[in-house]
């Protein structure tokens, strides 16, 4: 599911301009994938304990990644604006993020899990930054989104 989600993520960032029919198939995806992330975005906070490699926080991440480049897209920002749930999802995700990240181990920033000069390869690295791209893309010229932030 990572690898497909990751391939996803490499068609929806080509700046090729799309047809109607891509555009299509993208926001029906984009349905799917929106969906796929308010149910499962909690399985990331299982990072937060030591050495805990679970697949479903992974999907979850590729999704965000995904979601953000999507959002990213005029064609599908607005689209993806106006699904319900999505959101106040990334806000609430962003809360848990960060009081578990004061309770625990932070793995979702840089400057926490830095030690030395070694490299940063944990995959939950830069969740937050993430939530934040994710809510800002959707608050983006609309009040709506953005009173309710």
């Amino acid at each position: 599911r990572v690898t497909l989600l990751e391939l996803m993520l490499e068609k929806v960032s080509e700046k090729n301009p799309t047809n109607s029919e891509e555009m299509n198939v993208f926001m029906s995806h984009a349905d799917f994938f929106a969906c796929c992330f308010r149910e499962k975005c909690e399985a990331v906070l299982k990072l937060t304990s030591a050495d805990a490699e679970d697949e479903e926080a992974l999907v979850t991440i590729r999704l965000l990644d995904v979601l953000c480049e999507m959002t990213s897209n005029n064609g599908q920002l607005e689209h993806l604006q106006a699904l319900p749930g999505l959101l106040e999802t990334a806000i609430d995700t962003l809360r848990l993020t960060h009081l578990s990240g004061k309770q625990a181990v932070n793995v979702f920033t840089a400057t926490h899990t830095m030690t030395g000069q070694e490299e940063i390869s944990h995959p939950a690295v830069g969740f937050k930054s993430h939530l934040i791209r994710l809510i800002g893309n959707l608050c983006y010229k609309n009040k709506e989104n953005q009173n309710k932030v």
